[in-house]
């Protein structure tokens, strides 16, 4: 129903979607001009302080751009202080999300039918996938740490964590959520639409999920590894989505995941650095323990999920069942 149900909006022709891509990347690409701007304005006020060069407006923006271009793109997220540029960096999904209603214009689609094929959105859904997935961060992040305690720093300081705690609760889950909207609602609908098959629709949004997050940080320290478990993870979101007929576990989870963690534990060589509870020491090593989430965790809340809601029909829900 999650995917047959778009049928009754008439504004389903490829074009649409075509439309709509751009109209959702032109939206998070004005979102990232603010970020821009304070990384200009912090690069001209440093060197303008520095050289004792005329501290103006102009002078700064002039002298912070031509500075910006011959900064490497590794260090970028490190010109301002951890939960500034956390602030600037979420602020561009909220951009997108206007993106997002207008695509919904277009296509004359209801907001709700975006997120789920019941009659209203289940909010109980939402809440035990995050908290389930919460309870699970909580669990392997202390029993890596106790069990390796020398590959961790303590790096709690209250006045940046209460900062922290407030950017990331108020603008996280609008990250997270216009994420799954984009991926696991607009794609996975529109490639279903037009292709006529499930499993073609899970695979196409599962791999560019996963490919617009090889050019973070971590993709090059891991390697092979990182890029299979986003893909992964871009597949199991697709499978809770489908299954369930609806996005909610998926939105639970995504914000559980990046909220829990962003709070939980940082490591410089994350695409953004917090002041977290916990600091990981070191490079990680490429490997398959990188893979643990979709080895273990994974298919513990598959298995949870499928009892809990009764889950059948697996290969037709997935992969066969008609769409039209």
């Amino acid at each position: 129903m999650f995917l047959k149900q778009v049928q009754q909006f008439s504004k389903t022709e490829w074009w649409r979607y075509t439309i709509g891509v751009v109209i959702i990347t032109f939206f998070y690409s004005i979102g990232q001009i603010p970020l821009t701007i304070a990384w200009i304005y912090k690069k001209g006020s440093q060197l303008t302080d520095e050289t004792s060069q005329e501290n103006s407006i102009t002078n700064i923006f002039t002298t912070g751009w031509k500075e910006l271009q011959n900064t490497p793109q590794k260090d970028l997220m490190g010109i301002l202080d951890h939960n500034t540029t956390l602030f600037y960096a979420l602020l561009m999904f909220v951009f997108a999300l206007t993106g997002i209603l207008i695509c919904l214009r277009i296509h004359q689609q209801s907001f709700k039918s975006l997120i789920t094929a019941r009659n209203s959105v289940s909010w109980k859904r939402i809440l035990f996938s995050f908290g389930l997935l919460s309870i699970l961060i909580f669990g392997f992040t202390f029993l890596e740490y106790f069990s390796n305690p020398e590959g961790f720093e303590w790096n709690f300081q209250l006045q940046p964590f209460l900062i922290l705690c407030l950017i990331a609760c108020a603008l996280m889950p609008i990250q997270t959520s216009v994420e799954e909207f984009i991926f696991r609602g607009y794609l996975l609908q529109g490639f279903g639409i037009l292709t006529k098959n499930r499993g073609i629709s899970l695979l196409l949004t599962s791999l560019i999920f996963g490919a617009l997050h090889f050019t973070n940080p971590e993709v090059d320290a891991l390697g092979i590894y990182a890029k299979i478990f986003y893909i992964g993870t871009g597949l199991f979101l697709g499978i809770l989505t489908l299954m369930d007929d609806g996005m909610e576990l998926a939105l639970g989870f995504h914000a559980a995941n990046n909220l829990i963690t962003a709070l939980l534990v940082t490591a410089d060589y994350s695409v953004i650095q917090t002041p977290a509870i916990l600091k990981q020491l070191g490079e990680p090593e490429p490997g398959v323990a990188i893979l643990m989430p979709l080895l273990v965790m994974y298919p513990i809340l598959l298995f949870v999920f499928a009892k809990k809601y009764k889950w059948t029909n697996w290969k037709q829900r997935l992969l066969t069942g008609n769409i039209l």
